[in-house]
Order: structure tokens, then sequence, then C-alpha cells
């Protein structure tokens, strides 16, 4: 069993307004990312929101998930993952951290990382588009746990990197957040206009 987490708890303080509520497409950005989540292949899916989540579990209200509250606004992604991890299943074996801010990644990019953890059962998986690591990471429930001792998820994958593995796919938006308003209007960009790699690559400065 593979459940997910998706943070959607942070202040988006850079953004000057609530990135899950964003619009991209005909939805906001926080019912486009559970959507793809559950169309991926997770079994269960955990969504972290802040203590002002209402609005955020409103797009969502009708979509398999269990909410869960950081009511600490002041602290960081680590502990929004804490919370969400004590909702996970006991019979789940992997955890998938996906973030909110990473809304482009594809249903086959997370069907391929978790048939990797399939064939494998590796410790850490992450995602890589032309060699560049991105987002969402999975981690084996027993790794995961981890973030209980340590301060960062980026801190659990340092630890050892022997054990962490990767899934080439050919998908873009797993490099691909939005931090600033900047950032989203480039998202949009490329959610209105993928007709070629290149220029899709172009538009949201990762090439």
């Amino acid at each position: 069993m593979i459940s997910a987490i998706l943070l959607s708890a942070g202040r988006s303080s850079r953004m000057g307004r609530s990135k899950p509520l964003l619009p991209l497409g005909n939805k906001p950005v926080v019912r486009h990312c559970m959507e793809t989540l559950l169309q991926g292949g997770m079994d269960e899916v955990i969504l972290v929101v802040g203590i002002c989540g209402e609005a955020v579990i409103e797009a969502v209200v009708d979509l398999p998930a269990t909410i869960v509250r950081n009511l600490e606004p002041e602290s960081e992604m680590a502990d929004s993952v804490r919370c969400g991890l004590q909702a996970v299943s006991d019979n789940s074996d992997a955890v998938l951290v996906a973030l909110v801010d990473h809304p482009l990644v594809k249903p086959a990019t997370l069907r391929a990382i978790c048939e990797h953890y399939a064939r494998t059962s590796a410790d850490i998986i992450l995602p890589t588009y032309r060699g560049r690591c991105g987002h969402p990471t999975l981690f084996s429930r027993d790794v995961l746990e981890e973030i209980r001792l340590l301060s960062t998820l980026h801190e659990i994958v340092r630890r050892e990197p022997d054990r962490v593995k990767t899934v080439p796919v050919q998908d873009t938006g797993v490099l691909i957040d939005m931090d600033t308003l900047k950032d989203y209007q480039k998202v949009l960009q490329f959610w209105h206009r993928p007709p070629g790699l290149a220029h899709s690559l172009q538009r949201v400065g990762i090439e």
C-alpha cells in the first residue's frame, strides 16, 4: 500500500495569495494536485492544511482524502509531514510526499515512481527530468519515520545517499514550482501553451 501526503499548509507569504486556491485551468491548484494523486494510483491521500484551511478543504470536499490540520502557522514543512504521517494507514509500506506548489506533475510520473518501488522496494525514490531531480519524493515508511528525529526531508535524503534511487521521467512538471506570483504566471503559460517541449521549457525558465 502506498499513501500520499499532500502538503498544503504553507503561509504563501512570497506569493501574497493562497497557493492552493489559485486557479489552474478550471479548478483550484489543490484540487488539481489531489486529482493527480488519485489518478496516479495512490491508495490513500492525506491532505495537510493550515489553521485557516476551510476554503482549501471546501475545494476538495468531494474527493476521497483524510484531512489533517497543522495548527502551527509558523512551522516548517517537516512539521506538516509529521502531522500527515500520524494519519497514514498502519498498512502503508511507503509514502509519497507531494507539494501543492508543484501542480504540473503528471499522473504517469506518479505511476512510474510507484512501479519502481514495487520492483525494488527502494528506500527513497526521486523523479528526474534530463538528469535533474524533482518532486514528489517517495519514502519507504520506515525511512520517513526518521522525520520525527531529523529537521528536514532534505536531511533524510542526504543522510545515506546510497539508499536514494532515481526514476527518469518525461515530465517537466517535476521541476516546476510556484513560490511567487511570477512563478505562477509561468505555470499558467506552460498550462495554456504546451505545444513544443523546447518552447515550453524556455517559458518556465528551465532551459
